[in-house]
């Protein structure tokens, strides 16, 4: 085992897992493949990625990312309400149905019903673990300098 630690400059394969801190999993590639990513490349949220500073190959460990280092906070500004002739007429909507719109730029952007009546659906667009701990497990495997390119 090699004595690099993860930080910037570092590629990192490990096995993780997120769940919610009453044990509901989110994800998890601990029965799979082992995921391979690069301090800083934009894979993995900053929060995720700071817990990891400084562990060493064969580190098995836990920690709780608060909201603010995770997925953010839930933002009230994220629920839109939208009137429901916006929604084709045969949709059969549900609360907790996620559906996909169009922003500004023509992306894809994901909202989750979570109210609705005749006349108006209320859909949310925060991140569905917005405002949530989560409970990351880590295994870290291997550590090697990045290639720079």
């Amino acid at each position: 085992m090699r004595e690099l630690a993860i930080g910037p400059g570092t590629k990192v394969t490990l096995h993780f897992s997120l769940s919610l801190p009453d044990g509901e999993m989110v994800d998890s590639n601990f029965e799979g493949s082992p995921a391979t990513f690069t301090v800083g490349d934009g894979q993995m949220l900053k929060g995720f990625e700071k817990a990891l500073y400084g562990l060493c190959e064969g580190a098995r460990e836990e920690f709780v990312i608060p909201p603010e280092d995770g997925f953010g906070a839930h933002n009230p500004n994220n629920l839109q309400i939208i009137s429901r002739s916006e929604f084709e007429p045969g949709l059969e909507l549900s609360e907790g149905l996620m559906l996909s719109f169009a922003d500004a730029q023509n992306a894809e952007l994901p909202g989750v019903v979570v109210d609705f009546n005749d006349d108006e659906v209320t859909v949310d667009f925060n991140h569905p673990l917005a405002g949530r701990d989560i409970v990351f497990k880590v295994a870290v495997l291997e550590i090697e300098p990045a290639q720079v390119h």
